[in-house]
């Protein structure tokens, strides 16, 4: 599948991709995803056959190789193989999560150098900004310093939970140039992988996800030249938010996903197994499990494609759009597939079953791109402002 690179994607251009998509997850994916859990490998199989149908650079400009689609078209792509297996929609959701920092905020120069070869999928790209000491409070407790020495930066320090950090090409990593500022003293780099002082640590043995690696990185004295720098000094936090706010569609589409696939199994397991002489989906029990579970599906449905519309639109209110959908994704993700277990019986606690895995995997999206307590800050913030924490109470 080819879609012609250009304007925003139409209604017919989606219509014939997602077509392909499900296609595509049906006879390729879905057939993998035990297998990808298992080994807990990076499929690159998969990745090379996004690649050759347009997948990896649904969002990028077609002026830098990419298809100029839009953000629903991409929520949407990233929601149907997460149906099938979440660790595979990932190869999609990071690849926009690891570019989207020189798209937003990257010279003209950065953009024609790196974003072709990520659109193709040429290059797998990754985003660092999580540490040891810095989860939820990103800013004010980065540890990872990058020092200026003529034409180089010179960055030291550690970064963790790194999705695809074993296989990226190319990082975007945030790193602090002026400690006195705090948030106004992070600035952001891109990296190669071949760049001195650059390592990859210790992967992680995970609940879910597993076929989609997540590492530590370390930089001892990792050479970096300062045209990589991305922007100005200081404004790195400042694009990494604004990333965040269109990445996090991507994650409640995952989530989205999951509690879809999971709905879909869990269903035509219940119009199939008999007890007590008719299908358990017509026992009221069960019945109205499925309905709650369809209707929160529909409704988290709604929300995300509307954020997704919002991060389209450039909306002005797009970051309680993006927290709300994460928000909302998330959650049913967790509860659907919970249920979808229990609609399956001791089946459904079974490795032969996927709903098992789809509960694993359902569980690290109230958690990445913002934990769920962070979406609601960000969303009370949204209402009612951040206040005065000295001001008398």
């Amino acid at each position: 599948m080819s879609v012609v690179a250009g304007s925003p994607t139409t209604s017919e251009e989606e219509a014939m991709m997602l077509a392909v998509v499900r296609e595509l997850v049906a006879k390729k994916v879905a057939p993998r995803a035990a297998q990808i859990d298992e080994s807990a490998e990076f499929p690159y199989d998969l990745k090379a056959l996004f690649a050759e149908n347009d997948l990896l650079g649904i969002p990028i400009p077609a002026e830098y190789g990419g298809l100029g689609g839009s953000f629903v078209t991409y929520v949407k792509v990233v929601e149907e193989i997460a149906k099938a297996c979440a660790s595979s929609s990932l190869i999609v959701a990071v690849q926009e999560l690891g570019m989207l920092p020189i798209l937003i905020g990257g010279s003209e120069e950065q953009k024609r150098q790196y974003l072709p070869k990520l659109a193709s999928g040429q290059w797998i790209a990754a985003y660092a900004l999580t540490e040891a000491s810095s989860g939820s409070d990103a800013a004010g407790s980065m540890r990872t310093k990058a020092v200026r020495r003529g034409d180089t930066y010179i960055l030291d320090g550690q970064k963790i939970w790194i999705t695809h950090g074993s296989v990226a090409d190319v990082i975007c990593v945030f790193a602090v140039t002026d400690p006195s500022k705090g948030a106004a003293g992070i600035s952001a780099f891109i990296v190669e992988k071949d760049f001195k002082g650059f390592h990859v640590g210790k992967k992680e043995r995970k609940m879910g996800i597993r076929g989609s690696p997540t590492v530590e990185l370390t930089f001892d004295g990792c050479e970096v030249p300062a045209a990589n720098r991305i922007g100005e000094e200081g404004v790195g936090f400042k694009i990494a938010m604004k990333v965040l706010d269109k990445s996090r569609p991507g994650i409640a589409a995952q989530a989205l996903g999951i509690a879809a696939g999971a709905l879909e199994y869990a269903t035509n397991y219940a119009k199939e197994r008999i007890a007590f002489g008719r299908p358990i989906g017509q026992h009221q029990g069960v019945g109205f499990m499925l309905a709650d579970m369809q209707t929160e599906v529909e409704a988290a449905r709604l929300l995300l494609y509307e954020a997704a519309r919002k991060c389209d639109e450039g909306a002005a209110d797009v970051s309680l759009w993006a927290a709300m959908a994460k928000l909302k994704c998330g959650d049913v993700a967790m509860a659907v597939t919970t249920d979808a277990v229990q609609v399956l019986g001791g089946f459904g606690y079974s490795a032969e079953y996927p709903v098992e895995r789809m509960m694993r995997d359902a569980k690290i999206t109230q958690i990445y791109e913002g934990t769920q307590q962070i979406q609601r800050l960000v969303i009370a913030r949204a209402l009612v402002g951040k206040g005065n924490p000295s001001a008398p109470r």
